[in-house]
């Protein structure tokens, strides 16, 4: 994740069902909201974000994306828990909640969301620039269904607005 602004550079993956979660993984509870467009100066639109860490402590973090696809740009702050209960009814009806692993695989972080109130699960990496490779790593590979990077469908925004593409034929 970024904090600031910059680009943000992803691929991800829709998986058959979980894996066997890799040992050392981090386990977080996320719940997430959609801000409708607004022409509020502190917080334009975007997502609010909860992070619920192992030892349960809590981030808020406020973020903005634009683009689609691969590369996309990403201004993201923390906020404080009053800012993210003031902004939390805003999202009514455009929210996910997930649990988040995070596994190290060499120079790389794998992120692995299994949706709550969705049949999905997801797996997603950030890289330096576009020409980084990145495959799925051995514990998830026999799992992949597809590559969802430049299907805005799959986009967590999208998720929480519309729910799951039609098509989506994933148990």
């Amino acid at each position: 994740m970024t904090m600031g602004s910059g680009l943000e550079i992803e691929r991800v993956w829709v998986l058959r069902t979980m894996p066997e979660i890799p040992v050392g993984a981090e386990r977080w509870t996320i719940e997430q909201g959609y801000l409708p467009l607004s022409d509020a100066p502190d917080f334009p639109e975007g997502r609010l974000r909860r992070i619920v860490r192992p030892d349960g402590t809590e981030l808020f973090r406020h973020t903005v994306k634009r683009g689609a696809g691969m590369v996309r740009e990403e201004t993201e702050r923390t906020i404080d828990a009053a800012d993210f209960a003031r902004m939390w009814p805003q999202t009514e009806g455009r929210r996910i909640e997930k649990t988040r692993y995070r596994v190290r695989e060499g120079p790389l972080l794998w992120e692995l969301d299994r949706f709550h109130s969705l049949p999905l699960v997801m797996l997603e990496v950030e890289l330096a620039d576009v020409s980084q490779a990145a495959e799925p790593p051995e514990w998830a590979r026999g799992l992949v269904v597809r590559e969802v990077t430049e299907d805005a469908r799959y986009r967590n925004a999208a998720l929480a607005i519309d729910g799951m593409p039609a098509e989506a034929s994933v148990p």
